[in-house]
């Protein structure tokens, strides 16, 4: 395991790439309502990030299991755990929840960061399980801090979630970030405190917790991308991209144009 401390200047570099994605998740969420497509979404995210001198890290990105990933934002739309593909005939309606996750590539480093929102007005359930999975990402942010270790930050994802029934994604993770979108060390959402790799200043890590309404169970669907629940109940994602400190974490990506827009819904 190969893992980069980052200086001063590269994290400053890197929370400009960041705040770009909170830019961009801005910029969709003034979009994002029925009778929207998810291939509309992604041509105004794509146009946007062009437009600040970066680049979509996702579009060509290489999958294991087939061809490069074809657009430049994953649009995960309800059942949709994570890397859902915009198309033309997906159609946001009311009543929908998605997660949109983008990244960006300025300056030679990377931004990454992911906000599921709702599409006009949303069951209360369904606003619960987004609460709960937003609060797990500040529990495991509190923890991501030096000294400690990633199984802290994975524990308390874990504990916040489960204890209100809802099922936690095993099989994709958290990853460290820098020069590349994927370093290490990946982050799981589920672990025991003290275990893991210990957490060191300048880590730049992506905590992102993938939260179930049903079971944990999930499946890859035929275009080789989309991470679906297996029961098909409502999975949400958020995720943010931090700089480990001494005492406490830095966030360098941000919600703030979201939830200036749409007020703090959960």
């Amino acid at each position: 395991m190969k893992i980069f401390l980052k200086t001063e200047d590269e994290i400053e570099l890197m929370r400009q790439a960041n705040q770009l994605v909170g830019k961009t998740l801005g910029e969709l969420a003034k979009h994002i309502k029925p009778g929207v497509t998810t291939l509309q979404l992604d041509q105004i995210a794509d146009e946007f990030i062009r437009d600040h001198g970066a680049v979509p890290t996702f579009k060509g990105f290489p999958n294991p299991y087939g061809g490069p990933f074809p657009a430049s934002i994953c649009t995960s739309v309800n059942d949709v755990v994570v890397h859902g593909v915009p198309d033309s005939k997906t159609v946001l309606k009311e009543g929908d929840i998605i997660s949109i996750d983008c990244g960006t590539l300025l300056n030679g480093f990377n931004g990454d960061s992911c906000y599921t929102f709702c599409v006009g007005e949303v069951s209360e359930e369904v606003k619960k399980l987004l609460r709960t999975t937003k609060e797990s990402l500040y529990k495991g942010i509190e923890n991501a801090v030096a000294n400690k270790h990633v199984g802290d930050i994975s524990s308390a994802v874990q504990e916040h979630c489960e204890a209100q029934g809802y099922g936690i994604v095993r099989e994709l993770t958290g990853h460290g970030i820098g020069r590349e979108m994927h370093e290490d060390p990946p982050v799981p959402n589920y672990g025991r405190r003290g275990n893991g790799v210990t957490l060191k200043a300048g880590m730049c890590i992506a905590i992102e917790p993938m939260v179930t309404m049903g079971k944990r169970d999930i499946y890859l669907k035929e275009d080789r991308w989309s991470v679906c629940t297996q029961d098909g109940k409502p999975s949400a994602h958020f995720e943010h991209t931090i700089v480990v400190r001494r005492g406490q974490a830095e966030i360098l990506s941000s919600f703030e144009e979201i939830e200036t827009l749409e007020g703090k819904l959960y």
